[in-house]
């Protein structure tokens, strides 16, 4: 886990830019020296230098911090394209509609990829009117229950937040929901796409 920016990632992104080391000291108002100690972990760029150096390659602190650069192709913000990140260390939820650098007591967090229910994850949705009800077939225990459920539509997201020994079952307003997307917190995020018909199961 990087605390701080290494030479390995200004390098990377050194040669991805196309930047000599004698252009990128430059810049800085550093030496090639120095340059090369940073790349070579030898030592490590001040902290001011942190924002010219993410400048230099159009990148934000935090993505130069955490090595990962973003790219967000969802400009349109199509909720469907929605990421989730959880923290396993306190079960923080996040939810983006981008990719995004998120770090959560110290841990940069993945996003989660989502399976599809299965034996040990069923969940059934039966249209009740202008809702849906959603069960999902699960054990609701302080070490393993459903953490969260979200009726994701491509304008909106309607997430509800479960806790052990509680009913894994929830109520959604229909609103052009497309998917039902949950998560277990020892099996991760499950997701089931919604069609026509008034009730699914699966």
């Amino acid at each position: 886990m990087n605390q701080y920016v290494t030479g390995a990632v200004i390098k990377e992104l050194r040669e991805k830019n196309k930047i000599t080391q004698s252009q990128l000291a430059e810049t800085l108002g550093v030496s090639d020296k120095a340059i090369s100690k940073w790349e070579t972990g030898k030592g490590y760029p001040d902290i001011t230098l942190l924002e010219p150096i993410a400048e230099v390659f159009r990148i934000s602190v935090t993505e130069l911090i955490s090595g990962s650069t973003v790219s967000n192709v969802n400009v349109s913000a199509n909720m469907l394209k929605s990421l989730f990140y959880v923290c396993p260390v306190c079960g923080n939820v996040i939810h983006s509609m981008g990719q995004s650098v998120i770090t959560c007591h110290g841990v940069t967090l993945q996003p989660e990829d989502a399976d599809k229910p299965d034996e040990n994850h069923k969940i059934s949705v039966e249209r009740v009117e202008d809702e849906y009800f959603v069960h999902i077939e699960h054990e609701m225990t302080k070490n393993h229950y459903i953490s969260f459920i979200a009726a994701v539509s491509s304008d909106g997201i309607q997430m509800i937040k479960l806790y052990p020994e509680g009913n894994p079952e929830v109520r959604f307003k229909i609103a052009g929901v497309k998917k039902i997307i949950f998560y277990c917190n020892k099996d991760g995020l499950f997701q089931k796409d919604l069609i026509s018909s008034p009730k699914n199961r699966e």
